[in-house]
């Protein structure tokens, strides 16, 4: 099993990247998040998951061993293979994952392409536990914020903008302030949107 490569980085893709270790080159599938991590450096360690095939070895890389270990979680679940794992590890950071599992955030991980209602279900019944015992995760502070980022999306929605588009804003004003009030968020997100 290979589980690191550590060389010299010579091509960067958002969906790829070839790793030169002693004169071998390695093609490295990577998620967005792990693409934006990566500085423009010469010399990178990467840890990797090896999925074996009857028709090919492929390799999928990681700026940390916390995102890898998320990625090994997500294809444990029946009905999500490496191109949704490696989407969801795109469109969510490894904390939002975790946080939307152990919150049982089913909105967050639809918002996923490829990830229906059903899935999500599995998933979160699947993975709570084990993300919870694995980080030692007891209560994450945005089980609460889910009512207030609930409310204020409604509250812009009743606005007349766009629930998708007032989402990301707002779940920005919720990382940079957990505690802020509805009436708070709705102020700043007014003032971004």
């Amino acid at each position: 099993m290979i589980t690191q490569l550590k060389g010299l980085l010579v091509e960067k893709h958002p969906t790829h990247l070839v790793i030169d270790c002693r004169g071998v080159g390695y093609e490295v599938n990577i998620s967005l998040h792990t693409f934006g991590q990566l500085k423009n450096q010469d010399n990178i360690i990467i840890y990797t998951h090896l999925q074996i095939r009857e028709d090919a070895h492929i390799l999928y890389g990681f700026v940390t061993e916390l995102e890898r270990a998320i990625f090994r979680l997500l294809i444990s679940v029946s009905g999500i293979g490496t191109s949704i794992a490696r989407t969801m590890l795109s469109s969510l950071t490894p904390e939002e994952v975790q946080n939307a599992i152990v919150c049982e955030d089913l909105n967050r991980i639809k918002s996923v392409k490829g990830i229906g209602l059903k899935t999500a279900q599995r998933l979160i019944i699947e993975l709570k536990d084990k993300v919870k015992t694995l980080y030692g995760i007891e209560q994450i502070h945005t089980k609460s914020n889910n009512t207030t980022k609930e409310e204020t999306l409604s509250a812009l929605e009743v606005l007349g903008y766009n629930r998708r588009t007032s989402e990301k804003v707002v779940d920005n004003l919720i990382q940079s302030d957990p505690e802020g009030s509805v009436e708070t968020l709705i102020k700043l997100a007014l003032n971004k949107l």
